[in-house]
């Protein structure tokens, strides 16, 4: 197994996603937790493919506008899966709500009146680990606590793993749904559901497109996407949401501008969360 590597700050993990176009490659990223940055990399099978995978790593980097030099270098296999699942164990990420691994899941001592969410971190779009997933995690643990989920509905918009959703089911609302504008998201949430036993209603779907139809509005909305993108398609959002919203994947530095936009489309804040570089809301539609 062969890589192309750069290591960048966490504040840009997200936005390399969404700028990165590699065709079959498939990007990736994991933090230590004894370091400060996060590694973007590229694996792929054969040597010879090196180039044009760190044409992609460098187009995205330059994009995004991060400076940052780019390693190459080869794992054996066995070395690749120790260095894989040394990233990902089960954790609690919020009161009731609990990430794990599938080669932890048949071993795991479970908990009454917890949740547990099955996952292939393996597969990239949002595994409970970065600081934004974790933040809409805990808002959707807590709403639910004080909401009745069974007659409640749910939309997860950019749902990317689809554990935002999963936790959603788990948690018993009576319909959920969720959306992305990327097809494998869309397959990857799909597959996800199925482990978990759960049924969620995808679909892919890009917001700001010219004639798009209407949302069908759900009381608990979780818009976990780039700060820039819920400013610019606020209008769709907010539309979308009945009661309780959560805004995510915005840096610090751009919330209170993300806060505006849907105070003046009739929310108020609840609460706010910030973990490292990253700031989400708990929102309500004002009555």
């Amino acid at each position: 197994m062969f890589y192309v590597s750069s290591s960048v700050s966490e504040r840009y993990v997200n936005p390399l996603f969404e700028v990165f176009e590699g065709g079959d490659f498939i990007l990736s990223s994991y933090r230590d937790i004894e370091e400060d940055f996060a590694r973007m990399r590229i694996f792929f099978e054969r040597a010879d493919e090196a180039a044009a995978a760190r044409k992609c790593l460098a187009d995205a980097l330059a994009i995004v506008g991060v400076e940052a030099a780019i390693e190459e270098g080869e794992l054996k296999d066995e070395d690749w899966k120790f260095a894989y699942r040394r990233h990902f164990k089960t954790e609690f990420v919020s009161e009731r709500i609990c990430t794990v691994p599938e080669w932890e899941w048949d071993e795991l001592k479970r908990e009454d009146g917890k949740v547990y969410i099955k996952l292939d971190p393996g597969m990239a779009f949002g595994t409970g680990k970065h600081e934004t997933t974790k933040a809409c995690l805990q808002f959707i643990d807590k709403v639910s606590s004080t909401l009745n989920s069974q007659s409640s509905t749910f939309l997860d918009m950019g749902c990317g793993s689809g554990i935002l959703s999963i936790a959603a089911a788990k948690l018993g609302y009576s319909q959920v749904s969720g959306f992305d504008v990327d097809q494998e998201a869309v397959d990857a949430s799909l597959e996800n559901a199925e482990k978990n036993g759960v049924k969620v209603a995808y679909s892919k779907f890009a917001l700001g497109r010219p004639g798009n139809p209407p949302i069908a509005p759900a009381d608990l909305v979780a818009a976990n996407i780039l700060g820039p993108l819920l400013i610019r398609f606020a209008d769709e959002i907010a539309p979308a949401c009945r009661s309780k919203l959560i805004i995510s994947g915005i840096l610090d530095t751009l919330y209170p501008e993300v806060l505006a936009a849907y105070q003046e489309r009739g929310f108020r804040e609840l609460e706010r969360r910030t973990i490292g570089e990253w700031t989400s809301g708990l929102l309500e539609r004002i009555p």
